[in-house]
């Protein structure tokens, strides 16, 4: 059990797998992306581009299935399905609107940084009538260096104008929680029990929490696992 021993100013989150019920689709998206250059994709490598930058997860589908495609065309693609899928089908996590109602009304200041493109990231929030909650928005083609290094958390805390040892970062995968660590911030993790092991983040963030519902009882203080 670890108690807080400092208030949190600020609470960044990820977006997918955190506020987007995104996961998921992203085996679907992938596929449909490596389909193009003749590969049969099922989601078998999906723990090993959980979170990870655009470019890092094309270099490692581009080294584990042959593909001579140059890079940023491979990316430009994945963003471009991506688009569809942020724009028709991924959904909210349960809780997620009052959860972030409920942050803001202790004057909490609220950022997203994700890995995801503008492209899918924004247009996301706006259906979903979240931009409103946010100051802040990084996301990856914003920066050079994507997760696990910790230029997008240390832009956002840039962008607040706030210590990083006074945010709060809400993570999914441990690529993303490396990055946040890697920014000195503290870190908890709801690990998707879809598809990893939550046993895997116990040693990696701060805080271990079940879903987003958990996240004022943390920030008041609270002692979580």
């Amino acid at each position: 059990m670890r108690r807080m021993s400092q208030q949190f100013r600020a609470i960044i989150f990820d977006l997918d797998g955190v506020l987007a019920d995104s996961e998921p689709w992203w085996n679907e998206i992938d596929a449909k992306m490596l389909a193009e250059h003749g590969v049969t994709y099922k989601g078998e490598y999906h723990r090993d581009v959980l979170g990870v930058s655009y470019r890092i997860a094309i270099e490692f589908y581009k080294k584990k299935f042959g593909i001579s495609a140059p890079t940023e065309e491979l990316m430009k693609r994945r963003g471009e399905i991506a688009t569809e899928y942020f724009a028709n089908r991924v959904g909210l996590f349960p809780s997620t609107k009052d959860v972030l109602t409920g942050l803001r009304e202790v004057k909490l200041r609220l950022a997203v940084a994700t890995s995801s493109v503008s492209a899918s990231a924004r247009p996301f929030l706006d259906r979903h009538q979240l931009t409103q909650f946010f100051e802040v928005i990084i996301t990856g083609d914003e920066i050079e260096r994507g997760k696990p290094a910790p230029d997008i958390y240390l832009r956002t805390a840039e962008k607040l104008a706030i210590a990083a040892n006074e945010c709060l970062v809400i993570e999914d995968s441990l690529s993303g929680i490396a990055a946040a660590k890697a920014a000195h911030m503290r870190v908890a993790a709801i690990p998707d029990r879809r598809f990893v092991d939550p046993d895997d983040y116990k040693k990696e963030g701060d805080y271990l929490l079940n879903n987003l519902s958990e996240i004022p009882a943390l920030v008041r203080g609270v002692a979580v696992n």
